[in-house]
């Protein structure tokens, strides 16, 4: 992984997120990724899905947030904190007609990173839907590299899971890979100051 710090962007121009690391994962700090969020109107992120071992804060900056926290939908306050647990189904996306903003915290955020600039990454060079999902073959493949950190949910995931060993040779054979180190090139560095 390419070390990141604060002030660093990364975007994705299918699902309208642009976010600046506020704080990068260490083991000073429990491995939290604290990242600003904007989010252009419509945008939102790929859709429902479960972090197994992450929990993941939401407080919102600006703007309005519809937020999905288990059996749990409303459109989240501004300044007020949201904490979805480990294991817990959620999603949000941009319900209003200006820009959002979110702070997020992740912990621990070192895998996810991986997987945002994957994702991300995979956005940036046209291989995904207008969703911001990957092609199926490469979502396989995503899916297993990053099943520790990210299960998207809904009928037509549950059928690729079951499918993806069986689909997974296929997809290597094909040239997919589950992740790829040369997605860190959209990574916008921060400015380096000088005394």
């Amino acid at each position: 992984m390419t070390k990141v710090k604060p002030g660093d962007r990364l975007s994705n121009p299918i699902t309208g997120e642009n976010g600046v690391l506020i704080e990068a994962p260490s083991e000073d700090n429990g491995r939290r990724l604290i990242v600003e969020i904007r989010v252009r109107p419509g945008g939102a992120v790929a859709g429902p899905h479960i972090h197994p071992n992450i929990e993941e804060a939401f407080t919102v900056l600006k703007g309005r947030v519809g937020l999905r926290l288990g059996d749990r939908t409303l459109i989240a306050p501004v300044g007020e904190r949201f904490v979805c647990p480990a294991g817990t189904l959620h999603d949000w996306w941009n319900a209003g007609d200006e820009e959002a903003v979110l702070r997020v915290e992740i912990t621990p955020g070192d895998r996810f990173l991986e997987m945002v600039v994957t994702l991300f990454g995979l956005a940036n060079d046209g291989k995904t839907n207008a969703k911001g999902m990957p092609h199926p073959l490469q979502m396989v493949l995503f899916g297993q590299e990053f099943s520790d950190v990210l299960t998207f949910t809904g009928p037509k995931m549950a059928v690729l899971k079951v499918v993806g060993t069986l689909l997974a040779p296929i997809a290597r054979w094909r040239g997919y890979r589950g992740s790829y180190p040369e997605h860190w090139r959209y990574l916008q560095r921060a400015q380096e100051v000088s005394a």
